[in-house]
């Protein structure tokens, strides 16, 4: 069993996200061992990106701290490759068509096969057009994780049967709107189409809003609140994160 299907087999999954390279790479690897430790199943990785259009301020700022602080692909691959030796817990990247292109669409599935990277998200890689990379990634053993932000179940049929991993859902501002019946709703439509795990990613600040949406999907993904416990607390944000996920994922009843 790969190592994202390990992530959602039985049970619920809590996916913690992190900008790789803030405050700087050495604690990026502290950071991913401490929400693994507190019961964290995946890993989702922001690649450092000079215009992360999909992002909002909090995320975006921390981009910009990890480029400044010198933070790079490459850099990034070698992290994961010595994280290897210490976690086998899934991780992929969430990362910009534009640096996949100038990077190179072989090079980069490579590197992740090589590295220990178990697949990508790409948030503004329309679904037209993959076909390019997601033939790539295939033969590389790496996951091209679809993303789905419509409420169109003529697009969502067209992406969900051909996702691989788990799928990515931002809900659209309509199934938001709707709080969590909107999302139930959602999440039920795409199951409708594939046993694909779907994992619901939803701006979360706070514990009570993870264990709102856990309920209504496989999994749920945990960023921004992250990303400002790194901006509060910087090089000392390890113990911070630990708590933030342990608390999440005890009462959700994965520890």
């Amino acid at each position: 069993m790969n190592r994202i299907k390990e992530a959602f087999n039985g049970k619920k999954a809590v996916i913690g996200f992190i900008t790789a390279g803030d405050p700087g790479l050495d604690r990026t690897e502290e950071f991913i061992l401490e929400m693994e430790r507190a019961g964290a199943s995946l890993i989702e990785l922001g690649v450092p990106f000079s215009d992360p259009v999909a992002e909002g301020p909090d995320i975006q700022s921390a981009n910009v701290r990890a480029l400044s602080a010198g933070c790079t692909t490459d850099k990034i691959f070698t992290m994961v490759e010595n994280l290897r030796a210490k976690t086998q817990i899934p991780l992929v990247f969430f990362a910009y068509a534009n640096t996949l292109y100038r990077y190179g669409y072989e090079k980069f599935c490579k590197r992740c096969s090589e590295t220990g990277v178990d697949g990508f998200i790409i948030p503004d890689l329309p679904y037209e057009e993959k076909d390019e990379l997601s033939g790539i990634a295939e033969s590389s053993g790496v996951a091209l994780i679809p993303v789905i932000s419509s409420v169109s179940a003529q697009r969502i049929q067209m992406i969900a049967k051909e996702a691989d991993g788990f799928i990515y859902v931002v809900p659209p501002v309509g199934a938001a709107g709707t709080g969590r019946t909107g999302i139930q709703a959602l999440v039920n439509t795409i199951r409708g189409f594939t046993d694909v795990p779907v994992a619901v990613n939803y701006d979360m600040d706070n514990r009570e809003q993870a264990l709102k949406y856990i309920n209504e999907a496989d999994g749920v993904i945990t960023g921004s609140a992250i990303v400002k416990i790194v901006e509060e607390y910087g090089y000392k944000a390890g113990e911070h994160i630990y708590n933030y996920i342990y608390n999440i994922t005890k009462a959700a009843g994965i520890q």
